[in-house]
């Protein structure tokens, strides 16, 4: 039995447009975000950076070993969130028009994201660091309402 390989190849190629053209998008869409901007809030990080801020004072307060020893894993932990919370808002909510409007913007994120790092809250208990985080999140915050509001 022989086999034609041109006519077999022509089927599997018309098989192959008819599959493409079934499977093809009905409707082309576009969005400017992964779900609706209503996920957005910079409370989040503020939320943190306020637990932050509470477990410094706490550690400060407390001579017991073991209890440090908690609060500095907590206060890592939750350091870590505040600068994800911040580069979630950084990287999928700004686009490039707002930081063309507010050039500042790169800047106060390296800066709240670096205060929320090793050299900042997560790897020290200095309760000036955590003020300075939360004044850095209120900065970004009222940038983030004014372009939700715009």
């Amino acid at each position: 039995m022989s086999c034609n390989c041109s006519t077999l190849y022509e089927r599997q190629r018309k098989d192959t447009q008819v599959l493409a053209r079934f499977l093809r998008p009905k409707a082309t869409v576009s969005a400017h975000c992964d779900l609706p901007c209503g996920i957005y809030d910079p409370a989040q990080a503020r939320i943190e950076a306020e637990s932050v801020k509470a477990i410094v004072e706490k550690y400060e307060a407390n001579e017991d070993p073991v209890f440090r020893a908690r609060a500095l894993i907590i206060k890592e932990q939750r350091s870590e969130l505040v600068k994800h919370h911040l580069w979630v808002l950084w990287t999928d909510y700004f686009k490039p028009p707002h930081f063309e409007k507010y050039p500042q913007l790169h800047q106060l994120f390296n800066e709240a994201t670096k205060l929320a790092g090793a050299s900042g809250t997560k790897g020290g208990v200095d309760k000036a660091k955590a003020d300075e985080l939360l004044a850095k999140i209120d900065e970004i915050s009222k940038i983030f309402w004014e372009t939700k509001n715009a």
